[in-house]
């Protein structure tokens, strides 16, 4: 079975679909496969599930297509491992990136050129030809795929590697958070701002250096300091230099991409801070004593700490 739900406007930018299959399909259900590319269009990848030929299994896509690029998340669940090499028939001539969240997959070229494994917590950038097959257990991974112009030259015929907490890929991924949580509301020029930012940044990861002089990036590098300072609020090392060491680029650079958020580095660590504390007061039970959030916060004392916070609640 497949669903496909799209947003407004004449071209839509969101897509969501389902497959799912019993144990008591032999083959592929090639009428399936029609009504997938009816529906959703052949741009976009029919999850391979759909050639697994035993046991039971259920994939979810959903999906964004910015301007000429393409993002989706896709969840698959089988109840047996899947062996079935399956053909890269999908988005040819275009750079996919792979970020494993759950499981592995497999991916494999004829007379064994490429033959790897992609556990959770990596990606894999690729060229997407024919040539490529992969399979795929149970899992969890966002896809982002990207015409191959400007791109082709850094990938070469072998594929790029790495975690996917690398400082290039923490850029990458915020600024696909940031057009699922605003590509509703973006003009066509932004569209097309936000595919150009996503170009920059793949090339960030496929040269594992992100250049800090392009301004297309500075929500995105912004956005990923946020994250990565949201997760260290207790760390008595979190500091604007810490957070540029983690994202690969310059003091100067980080503070220069928050002023689009009209907030230095330092006061969005304090107001990160803040806010913590102020939940955990309000916290019902196993309440902290304010010395105690003091010290976990990184507050120099009780009395540092309540001046400072009286000053913003």
């Amino acid at each position: 079975m497949a669903d496909m739900k799209s947003g407004p406007g004449a071209t839509p930018r969101r897509f969501s679909a389902g497959l799912t299959n019993s144990s008591a399909t032999r083959k592929p259900d090639t009428a399936l496969r029609r009504r997938w590319d009816l529906q959703v269009g052949k741009t976009v990848p029919l999850p391979p599930a759909e050639l697994a030929d035993t046991g039971e299994f259920r994939v979810s896509i959903r999906g964004t297509k910015v301007y000429d690029a393409f993002i989706a998340n896709i969840s698959y669940n089988s109840t047996k491992t899947d062996g079935t090499w399956v053909n890269s028939r999908y988005f040819p001539d275009m750079i996919a990136i792979d970020v494993v969240r759950r499981g592995t997959w497999h991916f494999t070229r004829p007379r064994g050129r490429d033959r790897v494994a992609v556990p959770a917590g990596q990606f894999i950038a690729r060229y997407n030809n024919s040539s490529w097959q992969f399979a795929v257990a149970s899992h969890t991974t966002q896809k982002v795929m990207l015409p191959v112009a400007h791109l082709g030259p850094l990938i070469r015929k072998r594929p790029v590697l790495g975690s996917s907490g690398s400082a290039e890929m923490r850029l990458l991924l915020a600024h696909v958070r940031m057009i699922d949580a605003t590509l509703d509301d973006l003009s066509p020029a932004g569209v097309h701002a936000a595919r150009n930012a996503l170009v920059e940044l793949t090339m960030g990861v496929l040269t594992q250096k992100a250049d800090g002089d392009e301004p297309l990036l500075a929500p995105a590098l912004a956005q990923a300091a946020q994250e990565l300072a949201n997760t260290h609020l207790a760390d008595l090392e979190l500091s604007p230099a810490m957070l540029a060491r983690e994202l690969n680029v310059s003091v100067r650079t980080l503070q220069r991409a928050f002023a689009v958020t009209n907030e230095s580095v330092t006061a969005y660590i304090r107001r990160q801070r803040l806010e913590q504390a102020r939940h955990a007061l309000i916290t019902p039970h196993g309440r902290p004593s304010v010395s105690e959030l003091a010290a976990h916060l990184q507050f120099a004392d009780s009395s540092h700490f309540i001046r400072t916070f009286k000053e913003c609640y």
